[in-house]
């Protein structure tokens, strides 16, 4: 019997953890799940995109030649979606460059050259992150407006892939009250490990940030969420539980995919259905991810803007899996090399997991503030099967979690069917990949959603300037 065994026949006992429909992917988080996280060097170049959160790019304040200090910010926020840029460490600012992020967007960035007299901040930075619970207790009665402005001035976002700001997230309408905090630590993607190492390392900073958060949207109750194959993940949380105020619950729930999508841990935890192109607060409720809340808790206690990431360096096509401590702006090349380089039968490598994540299309890509792992899969593992006709078995309709119809949409959209593409609410896909998962015709449903996705969102741009 695994260690997990008994958490799971508890939890599977109380009846929780349920939503309808998704899919049992192979997990294979053994590759890193028993690596602890360690402190990449501090390369000496970064690149940080000006866009990489939700909502206008980060405007640069500072000038090529320039020296800047470790957290000094380099570019603002630009109106209210937007989140600030700061430096990873003490660097000469080099000239603005374009790169190409993982989805295949060109976009603006800064390069930084670090300084090599400057000390390497990133030890220093995960110690202070792995502090105990007294530690972090010095903060909690501050109050909620200070709190936000200091996460707003610390360019959080969303680190669960979103990357959509904090402050934002955190500042819903008068007229949506938040009753419940929700905090993500399912971690449902395969391979990857880096909140389950996060929440066993940093428990408190997790906590503390949740109830920090939790005091900003003025909820009274906080749950946080994770999936059962996280047994010592749990059981960190737990044991620090007590020192927290406030009514505050660490729910164990079922391993299945997509347990870490919104609307999907909602159902779960408090058996809400959020509507068809509904958000959380519609229903009372705000959800943060694990990373998120202990770069809330870093940044209140310790003044600290988001500069680091704990990354998951994973897969069979890496010949030495790690969880790393990761400046912001560093290349994922240099990652890899970290983990002693990619073995010879790697097929591709990924931002993110298999279901969601994106080919990177050169291994220089930097990792960003919503990067969560890179994984590497042998040839065999990435070979694309031979397409043919759909059957309308349904087993496509039977695996989406948000009751969409899959292969109805994949053919609107190869037959540019817009208004029934738009009917048939493509745009509430959130591209799970379950329908792909489950095609036996090996239809690229994922590939066409995005397209569609795409489209749809130019023509109402081309709308609204006409």
């Amino acid at each position: 019997m695994s260690a997990a065994a008994p958490l799971r026949q508890s939890i599977r006992a109380e009846g929780t953890g349920w939503f309808p429909r998704g899919i049992h992917p192979p997990e294979e988080k053994l590759h890193s799940r028993y690596r602890p996280v360690m402190s990449l060097p501090a390369p000496a170049e970064v690149r940080l995109p000006l866009s990489q959160h939700a909502g206008a790019p980060a405007s640069l304040i500072v000038k090529s030649g320039e020296e800047v200090a470790q957290g000094q910010c380099i570019a603002e926020a630009v109106g209210m979606v937007s989140a600030p840029l700061h430096a990873p460490f003490d660097a000469k600012v080099g000239r603005p460059v374009k790169i190409t992020l993982p989805n295949g967007r060109r976009v603006d960035a800064i390069s930084l050259t670090r300084k090599p007299e400057g000390a390497d901040p990133g030890p220093r930075l995960w110690q202070e992150l792995c502090s105990d619970a007294k530690s972090f207790a010095t903060c909690l009665e501050m109050p909620a407006d200070i709190i936000l402005d200091m996460i707003r001035s610390a360019g959080l976002v969303g680190m669960g892939g979103a990357a959509f700001p904090t402050a934002v997230k955190l500042s819903p309408p008068k007229d949506k009250p938040i009753q419940c905090l929700l905090v993500n630590g399912c971690e449902c993607e395969p391979y990857l490990t880096a909140d389950d190492r996060l929440m066993r390392e940093a428990p408190a900073a997790v906590l503390a940030g949740a109830v920090l958060a939790a005091k900003v949207l003025n909820a009274g109750r906080i749950d946080i969420g994770v999936e059962d194959n996280k047994p010592e993940a749990i059981k960190a949380l737990r044991s620090w539980r007590p020192d927290w105020p406030g009514r505050m619950r660490v729910r164990g729930l079922p391993a299945k995919y997509p347990m870490g999508g919104e609307k999907q841990l909602i159902r779960a935890v408090y058996d809400k259905v959020i509507p068809t192109g509904g958000l959380p607060m519609h229903v009372g409720v705000a959800v943060i991810n694990v990373s998120t809340a202990a770069a809330i808790a870093h940044a209140v206690r310790f003044r600290r803007p988001l500069t680091h990431r704990v990354v998951s360096v994973t897969g069979p096509g890496v010949t030495q899996p790690n969880n790393l401590w990761v400046p912001i702006g560093t290349g994922s090349d240099q990652l890899i090399e970290f983990c002693k380089g990619l073995t010879p039968s790697v097929g591709r490598v990924l931002s993110g997991g298999p279901m969601m994540g994106m080919a990177l299309s050169e291994l220089t890509v930097p990792v960003t503030k919503g990067s969560g792992g890179i994984v590497a899969l042998r040839a065999e593992e990435t070979k694309r099967p031979e397409e043919t006709a759909c059957v309308r078995c349904g087993r496509c309709v039977d695996a989406c979690p948000l009751h969409l119809t899959p292969a109805r949409l994949g053919q609107a959209v190869r037959h540019r069917r817009w208004d029934l593409a738009a009917r048939e609410n493509l745009m509430a896909c959130m591209e799970c990949g379950c329908c792909a998962y489950q095609c036996p015709a090996g239809i690229p449903l994922v590939q066409l959603m995005r397209t569609g996705k795409t489209e749809l969102r130019k023509r109402v741009t081309r709308a609204g300037a006409a």
